[in-house]
């Protein structure tokens, strides 16, 4: 299986701006710009390749987690991944310093030490977390309604 996503930018890197295209059509020519991924606070300037990596993260883990819950029993009637990929400056240049992993699990049956450890194993067999194995990457997982 293979997977096509798309960047065209033009100008220079503090002025220029560009568009994303995913293959699946989701994304198409969805700007981007030095504003969008570093000043605007709110991100309604457009979308960034952090923001995207989060998504794509947040939606793995999600699915690693449904596969290893059933696996050892448990039935999710719906998880709330989210991810905050964090930037800050190393050696002078910006770089993702830490990614946070936070999920709500609404699962009968299961207690919280339990989750966090199918999580846990959920985490470290999910493809993006293992391509992402160089940057430290954290987990929360709480029981209650997603």
């Amino acid at each position: 299986m293979e997977r096509v996503s798309t960047a065209v930018w033009q100008g220079d890197g503090k002025t220029g701006s560009g568009a994303l295209s995913l293959q699946s059509g989701v994304l198409k020519d969805q700007p981007y710009s030095f504003n969008s991924r570093f000043i605007d606070p709110a991100g309604k300037a457009g979308t960034n390749p952090e923001e995207l990596l989060a998504a794509a993260h947040a939606g793995c883990f999600a699915m690693a987690l449904a596969f290893k819950l059933a696996a050892a029993g448990f039935k999710p009637r719906q998880l709330r991944a989210r991810a905050t990929v964090k930037m800050g400056m190393i050696d002078g240049e910006q770089a993702i310093t830490g990614i946070d992993l936070d999920v709500q699990a609404d699962v009968p049956g299961i207690d919280a030490p339990k989750l966090q450890a199918i999580a846990e194993d959920a985490k470290s067999h999910c493809p993006l977390s293992k391509a992402l194995a160089a940057t430290p990457i954290g987990l929360t997982a709480a029981l209650g309604p997603a």
